[in-house]
């Protein structure tokens, strides 16, 4: 089993500072806000790969989850998680996950690229679904169309910019972040 360094530790420590800060810089949009959340976690992801990137979002994640205010409108609590918004929360660990494996691999532009729009894919598909179970025990209404419209529609060309910039601001900066 490998151990993390110092420089790894901080590197986590501060990924998972800047996932907080992107998530307080909101645009309401319905329920569900505009938040640079998103960005910040493909970002992190990109410059330190599956292993550190991951660990940033999971500790983004379990602070919030204790209760520190880290999450979009400075929220924090269990109830965040297990409200409407809890899915696409926790989806960020998949595009943790799918940007740092190809990050890994690959330093190719088009392959980050390409692989933040599948990992942000896979997080509207998890976040989705839990906003469908969340709301179908409130109401009968929920539907997918629906659900799409709401939840997904809106964030498709803010997402795109973001997933923009953060591929090239990891094509650009993750030399300097060494692995080592």
């Amino acid at each position: 089993m490998s151990r993390f360094k110092t420089k790894d530790l901080a590197f986590i420590g501060l990924s998972a500072a800047l996932i907080a800060v992107c998530s307080w810089v909101t645009i309401p949009v319905g329920v569900i806000p505009v938040t640079l959340q998103t960005m910040a976690v493909c970002l992190v992801s990109g410059l330190l790969g599956f292993k550190r990137g991951a660990l940033s979002t999971l500790v983004y994640i379990t602070l919030g989850a204790v209760g520190v205010p880290v999450f979009s409108g400075f929220k924090g609590g269990i109830g965040v998680l297990g409200g409407a918004t809890g899915g696409y929360i926790i989806g960020f660990i998949f595009t943790a996950s799918v940007v740092g494996l190809v990050s890994d691999k690959c330093d190719k532009l088009w392959a980050l690229l390409l692989s933040m729009v599948l990992g942000i894919a896979l997080c509207y598909a998890f976040g989705t679904a839990w906003f469908i179970i969340v709301y179908s025990n409130e109401t009968a209404s929920v539907t997918l169309s629906k659900t799409l419209a709401l939840c997904v529609t809106p964030f498709i060309i803010p997402d795109a910019v973001k997933i923009i910039t953060a591929s090239l601001l990891t094509s650009r900066l993750k030399k300097h972040i060494q692995a080592d």
